[in-house]
């Protein structure tokens, strides 16, 4: 009978293939299977179902993906835990004929040997918005999932207009996607224990808000917005305007007087297709 993987265990696998948790690679892992099991069911996670995992690590979350789903693809930058991943599924009596290892960088990840249905991973703080946009981008198979972030990414990614969390990944994320906060995780679930409270982020995609070309130029935008997001739009946005700003915001039907912070996506887009003109 399957099994998932416990405290010890993962212990005793890293010290085996030699892996001591870095926080260059923000390597916090998971030892804690009933956390593992309440990932998976928060990203309704289905029998029919291609999961992808991001930074699978030691494994925790990976087998309870293949308790859950047709089959795991998993990406692992960590060649010793990539090569590892398949014999931990084997030895807990999974068929790892379901499950495919890619050893590389996922934020350089341009195809997958199947189309993935489904996201679920354990994300490093440092790398987590651009790695959850970069697949949101180029999988448009992806149509839900859920992420474990460092708590303040999370408040930041589910932000509204108006709080103080409010920015960049909170516009960008929803040009594909509709974000909410799944709840929190403790840190003794994590070995080694981080510094920092983890929460997880639920997302369901929908139809993108516009075609690529759209969308660069709407971030461009977005961009400049936040980079200096105590500023009014009309001084934020003057360079990427050539010193329009005023004009072009006006023209879009927003006050140029207002933050960044309190503008929707679709504020956005209205700056930005003054830019096409």
């Amino acid at each position: 009978m399957a099994t998932l993987l416990g405290a010890v265990e993962i212990r005793e696998i890293a010290e085996r293939i030699g892996v001591k948790p870095t926080k260059k690679l923000g390597q916090n892992f998971v030892v804690d299977a009933n956390t593992c099991r309440r990932i998976v069911k928060a990203a309704d996670v289905r029998s029919d179902d291609v999961a992808l995992e991001i930074g699978p690590g030691i494994g925790s979350l990976t087998l309870a993906l293949l308790e859950a789903a047709h089959e795991v693809i998993a990406i692992e930058i960590d060649d010793r835990l990539a090569g590892e991943l398949a014999n931990t599924a084997a030895a807990h009596e999974f068929d790892t004929s379901r499950l495919q290892v890619i050893n590389e960088d996922a934020m350089s990840t341009q195809s997958l040997p199947k189309e993935p249905t489904v996201l679920v991973a354990n994300l490093p703080y440092n790398i987590s918005v651009p790695v959850l946009l970069h697949f949101l981008e180029k999988f448009p198979s992806i149509q839900r999932g859920v992420v474990m972030v460092q708590s303040e990414v999370a408040d930041r990614l589910v932000a509204k207009p108006g709080s103080k969390n409010y920015g960049s990944p909170s516009v960008k994320a929803t040009w594909w996607a509709d974000l909410s906060s799944a709840g929190t995780v403790g840190r003794s679930i994590f070995w080694p224990v981080p510094n920092v409270d983890s929460s997880l982020v639920k997302f369901i995609r929908h139809a993108p808000a516009g075609d690529e070309e759209k969308r660069v130029q709407t971030f461009s935008v977005i961009d400049a917005a936040f980079a200096q997001r105590r500023k009014m739009l009309r001084s934020a946005l003057g360079e990427l305007f050539d010193g329009k700003a005023s004009e072009s915001i006006a023209s879009a039907g927003i006050d140029p007087t207002v933050r960044g912070e309190v503008l929707l996506l679709g504020d956005f887009m209205k700056i930005a297709n003054t830019l096409a003109i």
